[in-house]
């Protein structure tokens, strides 16, 4: 029966048989690739799993693929899946943390086993000793999430060792490779979800976690309020979340806030939470009076999709509810390293709609310009951070998107580099990348043109298709080189995110729009590979399976036809 475990990819990887996939085919290598062969009076033919261990230049089916150096064997071993010890670091603060991930593995091997097989009794026990260097559980961009792992047969049994300088590098070495040193080239490596355009459960997102961890992903940004709703209850004022969340039951409280972030932490994900403003606040703020435009008609005057609404930085009340939110924020998101403040698409038009708000402006002896509401929108930025060194325990890194603030020359006047990390949203050739590189800026990229998931739908304000299309591919996102679009000062891109804007996403799209596309940038991100796509084709295909094999619901790529038949379904014309 089934339950030959390949040591050449991970402690267990994949569970597949020496003998063929069906009693008349099975695989051979064939010029470096797996070719579905008829196995009848041939002991020679394997399963896809196994032959695609072993077979051809490539690192079998790891994915991402190893930075560092790579030893692979050509044998395999007979396993009792059943018998695998851990020997984990005896830090206390860690025990918690090992414990989940020890349960994670066991939960991934029997993920493994086919639907309605017995495995073979028998094999040889594993055991997995871990050693980290430091207990620190810190995580953020000075974190090492470097590891190394070795695997050899030893006193009849199979030992792996796996050692780090950290947990978050530990944890990676758990399903990866055979004698490899390997370690991320890209600090920031996630995808953002927008929960306020249509509401996600606490169940999905922490099913999106459980996939970032496969692919060595550690960045989950959290975009948890917009115009549309507010769904997250903020103790203080109740009031936002009683007048913005779609429904009673569609809120986050702070404790499943901080469940996230601790069931992040446990699988190497950090947790970036995003308020948004000044522009994108609408519902929940309607008894507050400290917005203009909200909901104006016709919306297209005043933001770029209803509802319309943006803070109005004349109110000196403002800024103490922001104070609140900013506490409540910190505490449930467990004083993050890094706070992302929004700051896109703010509305010169909705600003300029309010009477009340000229006057503040004239009286100060400003005008009505676009250079005087540039100096309005610096004017809430300082008092806004203000606020949040207020409340937070340290001076910690903001993240703003490009916007027209971030453009010369009004960077140079509101936005210090030591302070500010720029997200660029814009297309990847956009000029704004350099001005913001050589004024020192570090940066995230999420691109539209290669990182927007929700591009290519159906148009949700207008006939046709949705404003960022087409569709884009996990070959584009494959080939979308952070080296290339910075150049020679690559080293001050912090990595990128795949965002996903939620108007026409819920939970019951959730897995299908991240994935496996979300893969195809952890592979970027993780080794920045010189590789093309198609060189990756192969691999890809696999570590599909291997999502769905785990309850992720990933898209199709090709027919299982392709999986089966390697190298036969790109055209090479």
């Amino acid at each position: 029966m089934r339950g030959l475990i390949g040591l050449a990819v991970g402690i267990i990887c994949a569970i597949g048989a020496i003998q063929a996939d069906s009693p008349k085919w099975g695989y051979e290598c064939i010029q470096g690739r797996c070719k579905k062969v008829e196995s009848i009076n041939r002991d020679d033919v394997v399963s896809l799993g196994v032959c695609r261990l072993f077979c051809g230049e490539d690192i079998g089916t790891l994915w991402p693929k190893p930075t560092g150096t790579v030893r692979v064997g050509n044998t395999l071993a007979h396993i009792d899946i059943d018998g695998i010890l851990f020997k984990l670091p005896d830090y206390k603060s860690q025990q918690t943390y090992w414990e989940q991930t020890q349960q994670r593995f066991f939960d991934q091997i029997k993920a493994k086993v086919v639907k309605n097989h017995v495995l073979r009794q028998g094999g040889k026990k594993v055991v997995v000793d871990i050693a980290v260097d430091r207990e620190d559980l810190t995580f953020d961009f000075n974190t090492d999430e470097s590891y190394k792992v070795d695997v050899k047969e030893e006193d009849g049994n199979v030992g792996v060792k796996i050692t780090a300088p950290t947990y978050y590098g530990a944890r990676h070495g758990i399903p990866s490779s055979v004698n490899i040193e390997d370690a991320p080239v890209f600090k920031h490596r996630g995808i953002s979800l927008d929960t306020s355009r249509n509401y996600f459960s606490v169940d999905a997102i922490k099913k999106t976690i459980d996939a970032l961890a496969m692919v060595k992903l550690n960045t989950f940004h959290w975009h948890i309020t917009d115009s549309h709703s507010f769904p997250v209850i903020i103790k203080s004022h109740p009031d936002l979340a009683d007048y913005g969340a779609y429904t009673p039951e569609q809120i986050y409280t702070a404790d499943d806030v901080r469940d996230v972030v601790r069931y992040a932490r446990i699988r190497g994900v950090r947790v970036i939470p995003e308020f948004d403003a000044p522009a994108h606040v609408g519902e929940g703020w309607q008894k507050k009076g400290m917005t203009v435009c909200f909901n104006a008609q016709p919306w297209s005057r005043y933001c770029v999709e209803p509802p319309c609404g943006q803070f109005d930085p004349s109110k000196d009340a403002l800024y103490g509810v922001l104070e609140d939110i900013y506490r409540e924020f910190n505490e449930m998101f467990e004083e993050p390293f890094v706070f992302h403040m929004g700051g896109d698409e703010v509305s010169v038009s909705c600003w300029n709609s309010s009477t009340e708000l000229q006057q503040w402006m004239l009286q100060r002896g400003w005008q009505l310009e676009e250079s005087d509401f540039m100096r309005l929108w610096g004017y809430f930025q300082d008092n806004a951070l203000q606020r949040w060194d207020k409340v937070a325990r340290a001076k910690v890194p903001i993240i703003l998107w490009t916007s027209r603030l971030t453009d010369v020359p009004y960077v140079d006047d509101y936005l210090d580099k030591d302070r500010y990390i720029i997200q660029i949203w814009t297309k990847g050739d956009d000029p704004k990348i350099e001005d913001l590189l050589n004024r020192g800026f570090n940066l995230i990229f999420s691109n539209y043109d290669a990182l927007y998931f929700d591009c290519g739908f159906q148009g949700w304000v207008s006939d046709g298709h949705n404003w960022c299309s087409p569709y884009i591919g996990w070959q584009k996102v494959y080939d979308n080189s952070l080296s290339s679009l910075a150049g020679s000062k690559v080293k001050q891109v912090l990595g990128a995110e795949a965002a996903l804007w939620s108007e026409q996403a819920d939970d019951s799209a959730l897995d299908s729009r991240f994935w496996p596309r979300a893969s195809a940038l952890a592979e970027r991100l993780w080794t920045d590979p010189t590789d093309t796509w198609r060189d990756a084709e192969s691999r890809m295909l696999i570590h599909r399976e291997r999502l769905v094999e785990n309850g992720v619901a990933a898209d199709s790529l090709q027919p299982q036809w392709c999986l089966q038949n390697e190298g036969d379904c790109p055209n090479v014309l």
